[in-house]
């Protein structure tokens, strides 16, 4: 997979990157976890890739939005044609950047586009972290066929 459409600062995918993967199910012991794990990246300042659409990614990017540190939001579907107010700042400030391996008539995000655009943040990446991984999930057989360094957050 490669990057179609973007916007945002590309010097950014020039830095070491985590991306963040979970199930969208996931224990709510392992929540508590996820949110201390995005808490010390954001500490630390390191760049983490996501795509930040179930209910635990948009929490796990509302605790990184909080810092300073550079973020990079892998769409799986085309790009907005507008952006969130709070994503513009983000943009302006140079630490976000939004990329998308679709067209921008791709509007409808499926298993598939997700599954594409997991692996684009697989590709981009030098090490995963794993919030958690629903057995026999999609997220499940991807990881399959990774060697990447994993870290396990639940």
């Amino acid at each position: 997979m490669e990057i179609v459409d973007h916007i945002g600062n590309l010097e950014i995918l020039k830095l070491q990157k985590t991306a963040f993967l979970c199930s969208r199910e996931i224990p709510a012991n392992i929540v508590l976890k996820c949110y201390d794990w995005a808490i010390a990246q954001r500490e630390q300042g390191n760049c983490i890739i996501g795509g930040f659409h179930s209910k635990i990614e948009k929490d796990v990017l509302h605790y990184l939005l909080k810092g300073k540190q550079p973020i990079i939001i892998a769409m799986a579907r085309g790009l907005k044609q507008r952006i969130e107010p709070e994503f513009k700042h983000e943009i302006e400030k140079g630490r976000l950047l939004i990329i998308s391996p679709f067209e921008k008539e791709v509007k409808r995000i499926t298993e598939k586009t997700a599954m594409l655009r997991n692996r684009l943040m697989i590709d981009l990446a030098e090490n995963l972290a794993i919030g958690f991984i629903s057995k026999g999930g999609t997220l499940e057989k991807l990881m399959k066929q990774t060697r990447k360094e994993t870290i396990k957050i639940g």
